[in-house]
């Protein structure tokens, strides 16, 4: 994870616009630590650079914006490999978050296709995001024995009503109306006008470039399903969530109740903490420090190991979560994702007072 292969990120300016092309197709564009540096770079040296007003990042190949972080490494790391350059690809990748959502400049993320895990914390960041036909959003962290990390609770917790609960427990994807509604992405531009806008981009101001290629975005899902995602999701606690979800008259609530009990127990309720939490923290720094204390927490649970296994490796899609059931995850198992963690915190967020002390 800490290699930095150039042709991993293609970095160039065309015209006004800086690009940064995530380009490892084959691989969904997953994020390397490598290209995480990559990326900082470029936007270390456009900010100064007069000739760049707007940096634009796109996805290579028709697939994938970005799949997430290379979870193929976490996995060496947490069977055995070594944790240490994990959580410093952690560090880094955080940290280039917050940069992201901070950057003076317009940044313009194209989230075609897959976004999910990392993918969304180098896009939904952004001050612009821009979704299209073929866009599938998720924080698919759950079912691989994980917590939404990468801003992403920061992300869904601000999502109106329940529907970043909703999100989180299930793993679940959404395309891009219902990305526009959960807060994910601001505009919608059809596939086929995605050259022609980037061409724009590279010409002129963002806005008028925008004007030229926004178009109403096809109907999505969730805003039918607000009202039972609302009642359903405002429980205090996941069991209580499965509940009203299998009380619920509607279909889709019953096959939402299904897809949360076949996820890792622990990072459900974890995940429901962390959302929770991530309500009351404040500035997405904050809140990145509390993910990556649940990132390191995860990283030395047997869950985050079989999960990957079970969902990427092998295939089988059988994950054996240890604990097996909500009922055994007590809250001293979920306080442990939220352990401060010393000399080792991100540190992100200014310290208040009191910390001072």
């Amino acid at each position: 994870m800490t290699g930095n292969d150039p042709a991993e990120v293609l970095v160039q300016r065309e015209g006004r616009a800086g690009l940064i092309v995530l380009n490892r197709p084959a691989a969904l564009n997953a994020l390397t630590h490598g290209m995480v540096r990559l990326i900082a770079d470029a936007l270390d040296a456009w900010e100064q650079d007069d000739r760049v007003g707007t940096v634009v990042v796109t996805g290579a190949g028709d697939r994938a914006f970005c799949a997430g972080g290379d979870i193929v490494a976490i996995h060496r790391a947490a069977t055995g490999g070594d944790p240490a350059a994990v959580e410093e690809f952690w560090r880094d990748e955080y940290r280039l978050n917050a940069r992201i959502a901070r950057y003076p400049k317009p940044y313009v993320a194209v989230m075609s296709g897959i976004v999910m895990g990392g993918g969304v914390g180098v896009s939904a960041h952004g001050s612009v995001r821009v979704v299209t036909g073929t866009t599938r959003i998720a924080m698919p962290e759950a079912g691989i024995g994980f917590v939404p990390d990468v801003g992403g609770t920061y992300l869904l917790a601000l999502a109106p009503g329940e529907l970043g609960t909703h999100l989180a427990l299930t793993a679940g994807s959404v395309g891009a109306a219902d990305a526009l509604l959960c807060g994910l992405a601001d505009h919608f531009v059809p596939a086929e006008r995605l050259p022609a806008l980037l061409d724009d981009l590279a010409e002129g101001p963002v806005h008028d470039a925008l004007a030229r290629h926004v178009a109403p975005a096809p109907p999505g899902l969730l805003d039918a399903q607000r009202p039972w995602i609302d009642a359903c999701y405002a429980a205090d606690t996941v069991e209580e969530i499965l509940e009203r979800l299998r009380a619920c008259d509607e279909p889709e609530a019953k096959r939402a109740a299904d897809r949360i009990t076949a996820n890792s127990p622990s990072a459900v309720k974890a995940a429901l903490a962390a959302l929770r939490r991530a309500r009351a923290l404040g500035p997405l720094e904050a809140v990145l420090d509390q993910e990556y204390r649940s990132s390191c927490a995860a990283l030395a649970t047997a869950d985050l190991a079989e999960g990957i296994r079970a969902q990427v490796i092998d295939k089988d899609r059988t994950p054996r979560w240890r604990p097996a059931t909500l009922g055994e995850v007590g809250a001293a198992t979920v306080d442990r994702y939220f352990a401060p963690l010393g000399e080792r915190e991100l540190g992100l967020a200014a310290p208040t007072p009191l910390e001072r002390w």
